[in-house]
């Protein structure tokens, strides 16, 4: 027996079938109207395992980075920190004296000496130093036996662990005025050479210490950017006829540009920062004029000299520039086409 074919009614046949719409229950997240992305509260609830597991870190940032910048309030003070052994209270009860601490630190020449310094020796380890850890990756990559490579990162990692007393300390017994360099040369007939208190060459003394200690450190990052580059790239490059260094040029620095660009970015942001254990164990021997920076500059006044807001105001100064280097380097980031720190 066939079925019946009666056509259903006109009204019947053009009514739509509507769907169920999926309401917001425990079963289905809600996603913000007029977007796709969920509800805070539903991600917080997904996410909420990682969330509890990063609270000690974040706990840990508030309280000895954030919490640390109320303090900034004793460069507009004539601080005392003796009035009580409170310190919460020694401030309450030091004096305020508005810029006039800032007033002193544009009239310093001690200060625009520290600035100097930390500039020149910026650029000298920008130039220097920066590049090393990239071509020092590009190196250990192409090296194809697995024992080998193992081999080079460890020698090139160890140095890190080495503290800079040690460091300074090797550096002596080679470029000293008794060093081994300056016993050859006299052997020789030649006199010697002392590198260690020499002003002229103190910025590139530092960076080859910087160099020697933490270039292998450095290429870590670079070298887990270049683990992400696919294999097939590789292959097709070589397919279309590209050799090594064509591979390299067309695969593997486009695929190192976005972290180079982010480390560039941070380096100009920490620009005024340029080592503050290692200049001070070697500023005595080229003396201030060559081996003050911005940060023994801030510890000479601040803890030797006890003169905590006049330092404390010159630290600040240096947090404000740095965040402004940062901005701007972020921003020319974007306009290169990277990300940088943060996105638009």
């Amino acid at each position: 027996m066939s079925h019946s074919t009666v056509p259903r009614s006109s009204a019947e046949a053009s009514t739509p079938v509507k769907t169920p719409v999926a309401s917001d229950d425990a079963t289905g997240p809600r996603k913000e109207r007029g977007s796709g992305k969920l509800s805070l509260r539903h991600r917080f609830r997904r996410d909420r395992a990682l969330i509890l597991m990063t609270l000690p870190a974040i706990v840990l940032v508030l309280v000895f980075n954030y919490l640390p910048i109320l303090g900034n309030v004793v460069a507009f003070q004539d601080y005392d920190p003796y009035i009580s052994d409170n310190g919460i209270v020694s401030i309450l009860n030091s004096p305020f004296v508005g810029l006039e601490n800032f007033q002193r630190i544009f009239e310093d020449s001690a200060f625009w000496n520290a600035v100097e310094n930390t500039l020149v020796l910026f650029f000298v380890q920008l130039v220097l130093f920066f590049p090393i850890p990239v071509l020092l990756a590009l190196l250990i990559n192409s090296v194809v036996r697995p024992r080998v490579r193992a081999v080079a990162q460890a020698v090139l990692y160890l140095p890190h662990f080495f503290s800079w007393v040690l460091v300074i300390a090797v550096f002596q017994q080679m470029f000293g005025g008794a060093g081994m360099l300056s016993q050859l040369l006299r052997q020789n007939g030649y006199d010697g050479l002392d590198i260690m208190t020499n002003p002229d060459t103190f910025p590139f003394l530092l960076t080859a210490q910087s160099v020697w200690k933490d270039a292998g450190w450095g290429i870590i990052v670079f070298l887990a950017a270049l683990a992400s580059v696919p294999q097939d790239h590789y292959e097709a490059a070589a397919m279309d006829g590209a050799g090594r260094w064509r591979r390299m040029w067309h695969v593997t620095l486009p695929a190192l540009r976005p972290v180079i660009a982010l480390l560039l970015v941070l380096r100009v942001g920490d620009a005024l920062t340029v080592g503050f254990e290692q200049i001070l164990l070697q500023r005595d021997g080229v003396g201030p004029d060559a081996g003050e920076v911005l940060d023994t500059f801030v510890w000479w006044n601040g803890v030797r000299n006890q003169d905590f807001g006049y330092a404390a105001a010159a630290g600040l100064i240096k947090g404000v520039v740095s965040i402004g280097l940062v901005l701007a380097a972020n921003k020319v980031a974007h306009l290169m086409g990277e990300q940088g720190v943060y996105k638009k």
